[in-house]
């Protein structure tokens, strides 16, 4: 077999050769397509997808529809699996979660089969031909088109144009191959070799298609482009049904790969999901394994009498496999977490909640909506910090219990730290190919985040001015501390409501904002008034007096920060 492949004179050697570069190159061109059109389609169904992940934590029937919705849309499972892992790290899916929605993520990933067989397609008008000019299209409008959202379209026609051409090139490519006898014949005998003679593989030639299917996907980390050569090479008779079907089963085992990578330096349950992945696939190759050993001729035969072309043979195969495999372990969800979490046990002390400074993984940004989503909840907790940590300072200034200090000094460290994590983040979160409302939402977030971490240096000023009362020992009159507490209400409505607004991205808080942020800058200047006629009178000390003063400035400033975070909502909030 490989003695006849040597025998093969200098022309033949370059056909070859000219075909594997032409099949390598339907490859790329087909990966870049899959890429292009996931990404972009991603992109323009963030809130769908969002609600989708929102859907998913209903039930595990809705778990598996949203995996095999979400990566229908990406063309890829790894795409979705290595989200999954990232959503599990944050804390945004748990882990019994996260095993129905990977369930459903290997359904979906089904679909590019089907478009392969599509492309191989032996009816007359080709279907190639045709996304081949969609593909033109989708350029077109690239070029000619002013608006994103006709861009990203264009974006998307061109992948999915690309996907059908590099189909058509590998196939073309395998065709050109056969097209010469002496070619075909050596071909033919080492396929025979590997998968046996009739195309029905024995044991040990079995093991060897099914770590091929794993190994090629590993290296190439798409289950998708593997199982498209795959039906080029079936479509052009290089290979039988039976030899595919192992082929197909080895790449559902290689795809976890991706996610095992990426579970790498994350949380406990995040690892604990890419092995749920790995163990799904295990167990279902397993079970398929077996049987499929002595039924997979009875299996073609059975196929062949009502579904001529192999290709479709094989998407179907494809599709059965994953259908059955989650039908057969989705009651198991329970015990194929447990099984999870004893090949990754619990750290020791570890509590199982993520870091302060691992919300915003790094994952994230491969699904840029979902992102900004979760930077906008990490800015709210981080707008809540400083909100409590004026709070304690207002109480400390006048109580005078510095009890809580420490308590403060902590949380404004936190703040600060917190405002150069999420401005990172943002940087990195803006290079990414965002929607025209995202990319206003992430530039408004740089200013809101300066915008928090200011109220919590004026927080702190109150802290110093509660440490000067207790060293000057000085102390306000009833009526100062009247006035104080009255601007303090206006300031925690006003952070009610432009929490409310910036949280649920509604503008139908504005008049109360604005209401608010106005009472604030009037009892600054009552404040200012009442300290000067109580300066007039003697009723109140100089030290008294200048800090209380102060505080009026402080105290509206706080204000006018919190109203800046409002109006950042106004520029890509619906009216």
């Amino acid at each position: 077999m490989i003695n006849s492949l040597l025998s093969l004179g200098a022309k033949e050697a370059l056909t070859i050769v000219n075909s594997m570069l032409f099949l390598f190159g339907g490859v790329a061109a087909f990966i870049i397509g899959m890429n292009m059109m996931g990404q972009n389609l991603e992109t323009a169904a963030g809130k769908s997808m969002r609600r989708l992940m929102a859907k998913a934590t209903k039930n595990r029937f809705l778990g598996v529809a949203t995996g095999a919705a979400v990566t229908a849309i990406v063309t890829s499972s790894s795409a979705t699996t290595v989200m999954i892992v990232g959503f599990v790290n944050v804390g945004l899916m748990t882990l019994s979660q996260a095993v129905s929605v990977i369930m459903g993520a290997n359904i979906g990933t089904t679909v590019t089969a089907f478009m392969a067989a599509i492309s191989t397609s032996g009816a007359e008008f080709q279907v190639t031909a045709l996304f081949a000019f969609v593909a033109f299209v989708g350029v077109l409008m690239m070029i000619t088109a002013k608006k994103d959202k006709i861009k990203r379209i264009g974006a998307i026609f061109q992948g999915l144009g690309l996907i059908f051409i590099g189909m058509n090139v590998m196939s073309a490519s395998m065709s050109s191959m056969l097209a010469d006898p002496e070619i075909e014949s050596s071909v033919i005998s080492l396929f025979i070799a590997i998968g046996g003679e009739g195309g029905t593989p024995n044991w040990w030639q079995i093991i060897v298609l099914f770590l091929l299917g794993a190994a090629l996907t590993g290296l190439v980390q798409s289950s998708s482009a593997i199982t498209a050569i795959v039906i080029s090479l079936a479509s052009s008779g290089l290979i039988s049904l039976p030899i595919a079907m192992f082929i197909i089963l080895g790449t559902n085992v290689g795809t976890c790969v991706t996610a095992l990578f990426s579970s790498l330096g994350t949380s406990v349950n995040a690892k604990r999901t890419a092995i749920v992945h790995l163990l799904f696939n295990i167990i279902g190759s397993f079970i398929f394994i077996i049987p499929l050993a002595f039924t997979s001729g009875y299996i073609a035969d059975f196929l062949n009498s009502f579904i001529p072309s192999i290709s479709w043979q094989i998407a179907l195969f494809h599709m059965a496999f994953n259908l059955f495999t989650t039908a057969i372990l989705l009651p198991f969800i329970k015990y194929l977490v447990n099984l999870a979490c004893l090949i990754v046990p619990e750290k020791k002390n570890a509590s199982g909640i993520p870091d302060d400074y691992e919300v915003l993984d790094k994952r994230l940004l491969k699904t840029p909506a979902i992102a900004v989503g979760q930077a906008r909840k990490e800015i709210l907790h981080m707008g809540g910090e400083a909100y409590q940590n004026y709070k304690r300072a207002l109480n400390m200034l006048l109580t005078g219990d510095m009890s809580e200090k420490e308590k403060f000094a902590q949380t404004e460290k936190h703040i600060n730290d917190y405002n150069s994590y999420i401005s990172s983040f943002l940087v990195k979160l803006s290079l990414e190919d965002l929607a025209e409302t995202d990319e206003k939402k992430v530039s408004s977030f740089y200013h809101v985040t300066s915008d928090i971490e200011r109220i919590g240096d004026y927080a702190e000023n109150i802290v110093e001015y509660a440490e000067k009362m207790l060293e000057n020992k000085a102390q306000f009159s009833d009526h100062a501390k009247a006035e104080i507490r009255e601007m303090d209400g206006h300031i925690s409505k006003l952070y009610r409501y432009v929490e409310s607004a910036f949280s649920e991205i509604d503008l139908k808080y504005t008049a109360d904002i604005e209401r608010e942020e106005q009472a604030t800058d009037d009892m600054c200047g009552r404040m200012q008034d009442a300290h000067l006629r109580r300066m007039t009178e003697g009723s109140c000390s100089a030290e008294a007096g200048a800090v209380y003063l102060q505080l009026a400035i402080n105290m509206e400033r706080i204000g006018d920060h919190m109203h800046n975070i409002a109006n950042s909502v106004k520029s890509y909030a619906h009216k």
